[in-house]
């Protein structure tokens, strides 16, 4: 796949050299928090030092008075409350977060997320065992902000709902008793990219704040630095603060129903960082609700006893490993119809529909193949006789957005500008995917269908120096929106042969001016010429510490190659 490089332009020359002149900090990292906004002193302090006093007050969300208000009085009075969770990562870490705060506070409380085959949302049936049960208050998290149906249901027996929710409205606001939601109309939350299960953390801080407790809210930011990494929201601002202690409180004193997870994940106390979570514990959570019952992982992170969580971790794994396999055969499936159609079509877009594929690998499947052929991805499968999915997108382009323009076909729809689910009728998928394609012609240019590499600053590689990677770690934790920052160096020669590694893997010895440096790009085996020819040549490329026979050194991390004489 071919890339195009992007320069970060326009960054405040006279921004960069005061932080270069006052705080003591190289020139090629001073460009990287200049190109990122940080653009003051102050600012690359509060970065590179996150502070919980930097947190926003819960009171200024929308209907969070309200919403304690009701909390409180359910508490004091025992009354039944009800969370209601979706089934990914997100989903499961608030309502386990939930949960655990409510029993420390002396709330009666049950819970209940329903399985892929039930389908995405907050529904009647949820509210049918609520009414059962005797509940008299329904916590939704990560979930509910479309649902009104569902809650004018729950409404009619009585029962007060409080969403917790950070996706994207429909027209209507539903009829709850509150809504907190930081990008609902009239919200003025002045932090917009919460994961839900930091919406709910909000909630659990005001309760903590009218309960006199400040402190205990603090305990549960290892569910919000999981849900935040899984969930892909940005890591800037608030969020970056919430993960930064959470990550610290996993590698130092995981809980119970964490550490036996961390142990089955292999990861090691003192390194456990985002790729931990995405590759490593993250999985395993959702692997409960893509092949079983959800409820297995927030049984696994209440737990008190570790040997117990390990036990649920284990079987987690064996699901982990049959999600693998299913998810490998899906998405050779999907690639090569895809293939097809755009030999055929040469679309804008992808919508797939399978009607034997598992609902608990289409989302995963999805990712993939945006990845591979860099169009918004719509993969279906049929679910007792109706089409149901997930949608993965581009850069620049809403997914959400265009699904809204559909919404006449669709039986319902939520998610954000990157993801969404939705469900309609069989047969009316090949309008869907018409209807799709012509919005995606209209709003995707040549440029967006071609993927970028955007670059935060040129670096010299005698520029690596202990301070240099020591300045570099405190841009963690990485994700979303703080991304590792990506340098481009020319003028690079390989020494010591170059060689193709592992799968398709190009590995070579990088030298610049004198200086030399281990270099790996990863499935970039097909470019092995442009660094054998004796010519310079110009990388792109992160820069990580490589752990080998327990000696640890610095290498490039190459996310693309070029001649020097391709660069402008």
């Amino acid at each position: 796949m071919n890339f195009r490089w992007i320069l970060r332009e326009r960054i405040d020359e006279e921004a960069v050299q005061h932080i270069i002149n006052t705080l003591g900090i190289p020139a090629a990292i001073a460009r990287v928090l200049v190109g990122r906004g940080i653009a003051t002193t102050e600012a690359v302090q509060q970065f590179f030092e996150p502070s919980l006093d930097a947190l926003n007050s819960p009171w200024l969300m929308a209907d969070m008075q309200v919403a304690v208000d009701r909390v409180e009085r359910a508490i004091a009075d025992g009354e039944q409350i009800w969370i209601h969770g979706d089934y990914d990562v997100d989903g499961t870490s608030s309502t386990a977060m939930m949960l655990h705060f409510l029993r420390e506070v002396g709330a009666r409380v049950q819970y209940f997320i329903p399985d892929r085959t039930v389908g995405f949302g907050f529904t009647r049936t949820s509210v049918d065992k609520a009414i059962a049960a005797g509940t008299k208050v329904i916590i939704t998290v990560d979930i509910g902000i479309t649902a009104i149906d569902a809650i004018a249901y729950a409404k009619e027996f009585g029962i007060d709902v409080i969403v917790c929710d950070h996706h994207e409205t429909a027209e209507e606001l539903p009829p709850a008793h509150a809504i907190l939601d930081p990008i609902r109309p009239g919200c003025e939350y002045p932090f917009k990219s919460l994961a839900g299960c930091g919406v709910a953390f909000k909630l659990v801080q005001g309760v903590c704040d009218r309960l006199g407790r400040h402190e205990l809210a603090h305990q549960y930011m290892d569910f919000v630095a999981i849900a935040s990494a899984a969930d892909i929201v940005p890591l800037v601002g608030e969020n970056r603060i919430l993960s930064h202690v959470g990550l610290e409180q996993l590698n130092s004193n995981p809980r119970p129903g964490l550490k036996g997870l961390i142990d089955c994940a292999g990861l090691t106390l003192g390194s456990i960082n985002n790729s931990s979570i995405v590759f490593g514990l993250a999985p395993r959570i959702n692997a409960a609700g893509r092949l079983g019952d959800p409820a297995r992982a927030v049984e696994m992170m209440i737990q008190a006893d570790e040997l117990m969580s390990f036990r649920i971790a284990q079987e987690l794994e064996q699901d982990n490993r049959r999600r693998r396999a299913i998810d490998e055969e899906t998405f050779e499936e999907a690639a090569t119809h895809a293939e097809r159609l755009i030999q055929l079509s040469h679309p804008h877009s992808l919508v797939l529909h399978g009607d034997s594929w598992h609902a608990g690998v289409i989302g995963i499947v999805a990712s993939r193949l945006v990845e591979r052929f860099h169009l918004p991805t719509i993969m279906l499968t049929t679910i007792d006789g109706v089409a149901k999915g997930s949608a993965r997108s581009i850069k620049d382009f809403d997914i959400h957005a265009a699904l809204r323009t559909c919404e006449d076909l669709l039986i319902e729809y939520g998610g954000h500008k990157h993801a969404a689910g939705l469900s309609l009728e069989v047969d009316r998928v090949p309008e869907l995917a018409a209807r799709f394609d012509v919005i995606a012609r209209q709003q995707l240019t040549t440029e967006m269908l071609t993927p970028e590499i955007d670059i935060d600053a040129e670096l010299s590689l005698n520029e690596l120096t202990p301070n240099f990677f020591k300045l570099l770690a405190r841009f963690a934790p990485y994700g979303y929106g703080n991304h590792r920052p990506v340098f481009f160096s020319r003028g690079v020669v390989s020494a010591n042969g170059v060689k193709i590694v592992g799968n398709n893997h190009l590995k070579f010895r990088a030298i610049q001016k004198n200086f030399a440096i281990d270099a790996i790009g990863f499935n970039l085996g097909h470019k092995i010429s442009l660094c054998t020819n004796g010519k310079p040549f110009s990388v792109v490329y992160t820069l990580e510490e490589n752990l080998f026979n327990g000696l640890t050194t610095p290498q490039l991390r190459i996310k693309d190659v070029r001649p020097d004489d391709a660069i402008e």
